[in-house]
């Protein structure tokens, strides 16, 4: 990708619009009635945003959520209204051009407080704490599993949504004494059904769903899909026909970013390093390889 000609869009700010609220890695504009939700190019780790961004990266998180959104409709329902800025209310249409490819115009959920995340294999926080005591997010699990061990059936580990910093696991008891455990029960139901389904597409394209998180609201009483879904940026992806348990993975995802950050020895704490150009350019390559196995076609960058 030259940079000169696709820079990258760090964060977006639109004259006739409301200040947005920024996330980690999207814009989001109140309209009213409605959200316009801008991903931007933007990349974290470690609970920090690391500079620079990676351009196009917004993109492909964008339309590989609208790809999934229109995968599982039948199972689950979702917070769209448009994906095409031709569709979006007027006052967007000077932005258009921006807008394409990275927005999309959403109805107004009730977000419920948890990420519901869904584990089939031991990576990341989860093999780290079974090391320590033999459990992943509570869950006593087998002895003598490896890294990047398949677990013997997927696991639902919810935790915490945070506005900053880092979401913290708590139980499945802990949200349904929060929410209630029939809304409980469903989204660990409806977790562990969409992880499955995309795990087995993933699979049929040569990688390995290894876990993800979801986000889901209400809209009038009804439980929805909401935010990303199964983005390299919220999930583990690796090559199917690489994977050896023990051994690293080869991913397709932001673990790549965080071995680079590892291996350069920061702390996880000050201020991060900036990530060199080949770092820029691997992370975006696994990005797009992820979407063109995932979708059968190429983003739109």
């Amino acid at each position: 990708m030259d940079r000169n000609t696709r820079p990258a869009v760090h964060q977006t700010d639109f004259a006739g619009l409301p200040a947005p609220k920024r996330g980690k890695v999207r814009d989001i504009y109140d309209l009213g009635e409605t959200l316009l939700i801008v991903a931007c190019d933007r990349i974290s780790a470690y609970d920090h945003v690391l500079s620079p961004a990676i351009p196009g990266k917004g993109k492909i998180l964008n339309q590989l959520t609208n790809y999934w959104f229109d995968h599982f409709s039948k199972v689950v329902p979702n917070h769209l209204l448009a994906t095409d800025p031709a569709d979006f209310p007027g006052k967007l249409k000077p932005h258009a051009d921006e807008l394409r490819g990275r927005a999309v115009l959403v109805r107004k959920a009730e977000v419920i407080p948890f990420e519901c995340v869904a584990r089939g294999y031991l990576a990341g926080s989860a093999f780290r704490e079974y090391t320590k005591s033999g459990t992943t997010c509570g869950i006593p699990l087998p002895a003598g599993l490896k890294r990047a061990d398949r677990l013997p059936s997927p696991i639902f580990t919810p935790a915490t949504k945070a506005e900053s910093g880092h979401d913290e696991n708590v139980s499945e008891q802990f949200m349904a004494d929060a929410i209630g455990a029939s809304t409980t029960t469903a989204l660990r139901d409806l977790t562990l059904e969409i992880f499955g389904r995309g795990g087995d597409h993933a699979e049929a394209r040569g990688l390995i769903l290894a876990d993800t998180k979801f986000e889901f609201g209400r809209l009038d009483d009804e439980i929805v899909l909401i935010d990303e879904v199964l983005t390299p940026d919220s999930s583990r992806y690796w090559e199917r026909d690489a994977w050896t348990p023990g051994v690293e993975p080869v991913s397709f995802d932001k673990q790549y970013v965080r071995n680079w950050l590892d291996e350069c020895g920061w702390d996880h704490e000050s201020t991060p390093p900036t990530l060199p150009d080949a770092v820029v350019d691997g992370t975006l390559e696994r990005y797009v390889e992820a979407y063109r196995r995932i979708t059968g076609t190429e983003p739109e960058l």
